[in-house]
Parts: structure tokens; C-alpha cells; sequence
């Protein structure tokens, strides 16, 4: 009889063996991890433990022995540049897997199991530099001020002190500076450590051709316009963040990298390439906020990048606002602007804009147009500037009549910007100034609009966890009458902008008119605001607040007007482009608003 062959006893070991992988209390199983650190303080203590491989393949829950060995194996190296970093030269570290020094272990012996891992580091003493030196420098180039001779010898202070004495060589146009020797020696004996460093400035150079890469619809002239490369001036590396900037300005880029050739081009000229990755043409957004008096406000954008392939902006916007208020009816806004980069020069941008807007506030109702042209002006990356023309029509009527203000305005402005974040700052200050004269038409009175929006930031904690925030607010029509002053030219307090707790633009003058009272705003205005921020956890805050307001005719001190307070608590959470805004707020001080009111929106209320 012919015998049948079965395979199962040839493949029972293979099924043991998957068994015995699949089991998490076998070959996977790791019963703990200890992790000391001796003779050192809590903050070096944290700093080492946060650059544990181990401790994080603990909090992974990562038991696989492979991946455990080779952390175990790396754990040596990357302790040691935690604690280079911070000054400690002569550090003890063992590694000790099921009681055997990880190191000891050849790579080929790595176990199958492993069962107890222990960790222990002492750090040695603190070293100091006996000798500090990154020669030769440009000028007067000063290095990190801890860089010197009895200061605690980081490794990280060497690095950046080096990075800092080719920076200097750069910016005065030695392109290839770059370190060409090191003498670093630890003295164990003497908890000291000498570091010396050789640079080698080499030859002076220019700007050569500009190179373009990744561009597709963009045209490639307007590109070279737009990035304003120096060709044939002197190297400057600055020079090269500046056409980065320029270039990711434009919004046409999704990415923009600068590099430099290899090669100098006889005699001193050195090329630079610009690799870039094109955005999506179109982008639509859209916002939303509402108060619990002020009704809601539905906004919405469309955008159109590289309209005609010379880095054109068209964008569409729409807003409707004071949504389901007793206190107003319903605005409408519409507006549309076209924007040119490097028109005329590579930090000036032209902008055309025609603006149409429906008002219908509690006091008065007009239909408003604007049209205008602006060019903006980028100095730096803290200040920038602009200046326009517009001529802007006002219809409208309130409880004294019809009214019509047609005025020619001459807006000029600038803007000084170092926060650290635009929609969620923790420290810097923001500056802004605009004065707008204007020459009116028919009834409309001539004169000038200022104002002032100043806002500082300042953190109370290294870990900027808890923020200090606040915001002054000043301005004032200036050269023309109350009734003579566009009505949208004057100034109101109250609501999300200004004064929380107070009903929207509650706070203006009362004037008789033809023997009828009427409610319109001021000529000067005054706001301020104080906030205390604190992070609960990563993505929760907590804010409390107060806010004041002050409307004057005639001048800030001047008896008509008044002036009305607010205060409340908010909450914040961090959504990764902005944090979700819930403040509930009641009035502290005058007769315009009475309750609570609540405000909700995206980003910081400043």
C-alpha cells in the first residue's frame, strides 16, 4: 500500500515557535526598568532622564528584546551628549541588562529575552573652560557670552560659539568660512576643559546667477524679481534670509530652500539656487464668533494664487455680522483685492481694493464703498509701513436725517511686530500707528484719523505657562466737526474688541441735532485691557480679564462721553492653529450694559 505524507509533524516546531512569539508574557516580557541618577541636581537629573532611549521605549510600551538591545546599546552615547551639553566630562554610565553591562554584549549574542534592565549614571563633577577660543574672528564679532574661561564648559556653547565666529566671516562676505581644526582636551585631574578652534574665512565673494528650480506656473523673471538676489554686490548671508523671505511671501510657495554651489565661478562669484514647491492655487477659509448680545459673525475668504503667473494674489471676502442681535440690525460686508509683489522693488507690494459694506447699528444705517490703491513696505521681519490713496463714500440716515460724506484719504501707516506668535503670543510686543488724512466732499469736513494699537507680552515662568498680557487703544479725528467727521471715522466702545461685558458700540455721545437727540460716537477714544493667562495642561487655559473704555468729543479729557468697564474669566483650548476662545464677562463700571455676556471665537481676543 503507498504511504500518504503528512506534514504536520514537520511543522509543529514552526507552530510552537509563533505560539511562544505571540504570547506577551514569554520572549516579550520586560518585568521593569530602574533608572538612578546620583549626585545631581533635580534639573540635571530631569534633563538626563528626558534623553533616556529607554525610559521612552518604556512609555511606548515597546517590550520587543531586539529593540530594547539596540536602545540599550545607544543609551551610552545618547546620555553622554546630555551630559555634555550641559558641562560633565567625566560621567559614569552603566547599562545592565539582566545584571550584564550592555556593552559587553557582542552584537550577535543579542538575548531573546530580557527581564530587568538597570540604569544608573553619575555624572562626575562640573567642568570649566581653562580655555575658550574661536580664532580668527571678523571685526567686532562677540561670542555667547558663557563661551569663556571659568564658565561652565557646555558642549552646546562651543558649537555655537563656532557657528557664530563663521556667521561673523559671512555676513562680511567670506561665503566658505568654515572650521578647519579643533583642539578640545578634558582634564579630569582639574574638572577643566580646553577648547580651541581654528576657522579658515577663506576667499571674499559675490553674488552670482540666480538658478530656479520646482517653479511650474510661476513665470521665472518675476520670480528673480520677486527674490531681489544682489547679483554681483558682495556676499551676504543675510542677503539670503531676506530672499527666502520675499520669496515665501508671495503665499505661491508651499516650500522655498536656498543653497549655495559647491564651486566659486572664477574669480569670486558664487551661484545660488532656489528650490521651490508650488502651493495649491486656490483657498477657501472660513470663521465664525459669537457674543450672547452681539450676535454671531459668519466670515469667509477665496483666494487665488499666481493669478497671472507673476505671483498675483485675488482674494474675495464676506462678512455677516451682529447675526441675531435685539440691539441692531444684521452688516454685510464685501470685499475684493488684487496684490502684487515686488511692485516696484522686491520688498514693496501694490494693492487694489474695492470694498462695499451695509451697515445697520443701533444709531444710525448707511451704505459704505471704498476704492483704493496701497503699496506695503517689508524693512525687516519686526517693521513694515504702507501707504495709499482711497476715496471712500458714506450713505446713510439716523434719527436726525439723511447724511452723505465723500471723502479723498491718504492712509499711512507702520507696524513694528516681534511676537512670537501671531494668534497665541507669550512674549514680544506689538505696535501699531496709522494716520489718515482726509479732504471731504460737499458736507464732509477735512481733517485726519489717528490711531494707536500697542500690545506687550511678558511671561512669568521659563516654561511660559503663565502670561501677562495687555493692550492700550488710542484714537482721535482730528481738524474736523463732530457732524462733519465721517460717521464710521468716529469711535465707539464696547463688545469683543474693546470692552467685554459691554454691549457692541453701547458707549458713544448723545447730541441734539434739528432739536433731536441722537446717539453717535466720539472723536476721541481711549481702550485698555489686562489679561492673566495660564496653561492648565498643553491644550487647556485659563484667562481672567479686565477691560475699560473711554469715548471724548473734543479731546480725551473732555466732559461729553464717558467711560465703562468690564471684567470676566475665559477659557482656551489649543487646537493647533489658533486656540478655541470661550469668555463670559460682566460690566464693572457705567449705565451701558447690565448681565452677563459671553464671547466665543478663534484665537486670543489680542
Amino acid at each position: 500500500m503507498r504511504k500518504l505524507f503528512c506534514p504536520i509533524r514537520y511543522l509543529m516546531p514552526s507552530l510552537v515557535a509563533a505560539v511562544i512569539l505571540l504570547d506577551g508574557t514569554g520572549a516579550m516580557a520586560l518585568d521593569s526598568l530602574s533608572f538612578t541618577v546620583t549626585n545631581a541636581g533635580k534639573d540635571l537629573t530631569a534633563e538626563i532622564k528626558a534623553a533616556s532611549l529607554l525610559r521612552a521605549a518604556k512609555a511606548e510600551k515597546n517590550t520587543d528584546p531586539q529593540d530594547l538591545f539596540a536602545d540599550a546599546r545607544a543609551e551610552y552615547g545618547r546620555l553622554l551628549a546630555a551630559l555634555y551639553a550641559r558641562g560633565y566630562y567625566s560621567a559614569v554610565i552603566h547599562v545592565r541588562i539582566d545584571g550584564q553591562e550592555a556593552a559587553d554584549i557582542a552584537p550577535l549574542d543579542a538575548p531573546s529575552q530580557i527581564s530587568i534592565i538597570d540604569v544608573t549614571v553619575d555624572p562626575g563633577p562640573l567642568f570649566t573652560f581653562s580655555r575658550a577660543t574661536v580664532a580668527p574672528l571678523s571685526g567686532r564679532l562677540r561670542l555667547p557670552p558663557g563661551f569663556a574661561v571659568g564658565k561652565p564648559a557646555e558642549s552646546g556653547l562651543i558649537q555655537e560659539a563656532v557657528a557664530a565666529g563663521v556667521d561673523g566671516w559671512r555676513m562680511l562676505g567670506h561665503a566658505k568660512a568654515a572650521p578647519v581644526a579643533q583642539d578640545l582636551v578634558a582634564d579630569h585631574a582639574t574638572s577643566q576643559l580646553s577648547a580651541a578652534v581654528t576657522l579658515d574665512p577663506g576667499p571674499k565673494l559675490r553674488f552670482g546667477p540666480l538658478t530656479v528650480i520646482g517653479e511650474d506656473r510661476m513665470r521665472e523673471d518675476r520670480m528673480r524679481r520677486i527674490a531681489g538676489l544682489p547679483r554681483g554686490e558682495v556676499f551676504d548671508s543675510a542677503d539670503l534670509d531676506r530672499v527666502a523671505g520675499r520669496l515665501r511671501r508671495t503665499g505661491v510657495f508651499q516650500s522655498v530652500t536656498i543653497t549655495e554651489d559647491d564651486q566659486i565661478t572664477s574669480p569670486d562669484s558664487l551661484g545660488i539656487t532656489a528650490t521651490v514647491v508650488e502651493a495649491k492655487r486656490k483657498r477657501y477659509e472660513f470663521g465664525a464668533e459669537i457674543a450672547s448680545l452681539d450676535g454671531a459673525t459668519i466670515s469667509g475668504s477665496w483666494l487665488h494664487r499666481n493669478l497671472l503667473g507673476g505671483g498675483e494674489r485675488l482674494l474675495i471676502t464676506g462678512e455677516i455680522a451682529n447675526i441675531g442681535t435685539d440691539s441692531s440690525g444684521v452688516d454685510y460686508a464685501l470685499g475684493v483685492s488684487l496684490e502684487r509683489p515686488a511692485t516696484p522693488g522686491p520688498d514693496t507690494t501694490a494693492r487694489l481694493n474695492v470694498d462695499v459694506s451695509r451697515v445697520d447699528e443701533a444709531d444710525y444705517n448707511a451704505d459704505l464703498a471704498t476704492a483704493g490703491l496701497a503699496f506695503s513696505h517689508v524693512f525687516s521681519d519686526q517693521l513694515s509701513a504702507h501707504v495709499g490713496m482711497a476715496y471712500e463714500y458714506t450713505q446713510g440716515a439716523d434719527l436726525a436725517g439723511a447724511f452723505l460724506y465723500q471723502r479723498l484719504t491718504l492712509p499711512l501707516g507702520a507696524l513694528w511686530d516681534n511676537r512670537n506668535s501671531k494668534s497665541d503670543a507669550t512674549g514680544g510686543v506689538y505696535l501699531g500707528a496709522e494716520v489718515k488724512p482726509f479732504l471731504g466732499f460737499g458736507t464732509t469736513d477735512n481733517g485726519a484719523r489717528v490711531m494707536l494699537d500697542a500690545r506687550g507680552y511678558r511671561p512669568l515662568d521659563s516654561g511660559r505657562r503663565f502670561v501677562v498680557a495687555g493692550r492700550l487703544q488710542a484714537g482721535a479725528v482730528l481738524g474736523a466737526s463732530l457732524l462733519g467727521a465721517p460717521r464710521d471715522d468716529l469711535f465707539y466702545s464696547g463688545g469683543g474688541g474693546t470692552v467685554r461685558g459691554q454691549p457692541y458700540q453701547s458707549l458713544g455721545v448723545t447730541i441734539v441735532d434739528g432739536g433731536t437727540a441722537i446717539e453717535v460716537g466720539g472723536t476721541h477714544f481711549l481702550g485698555a485691557s489686562l489679561e492673566a493667562r495660564m496653561k492648565i495642561t498643553d491644550r487647556i487655559g485659563a484667562v481672567g480679564f479686565f477691560d475699560a473704555g473711554q469715548i471724548g468729543v473734543g479731546g480725551f479729557a473732555a466732559g461729553d462721553g464717558g467711560w465703562h468697564s468690564g471684567a470676566g474669566v475665559g477659557a482656551r483650548y489649543e487646537t493647533g492653529f489658533g486656540p478655541i476662545r470661550l469668555d463670559v464677562a460682566a460690566p464693572l463700571h457705567g449705565d451701558t450694559g447690565s448681565g452677563v455676556q459671553i464671547y466665543l471665537g478663534l484665537g486670543q481676543s489680542f
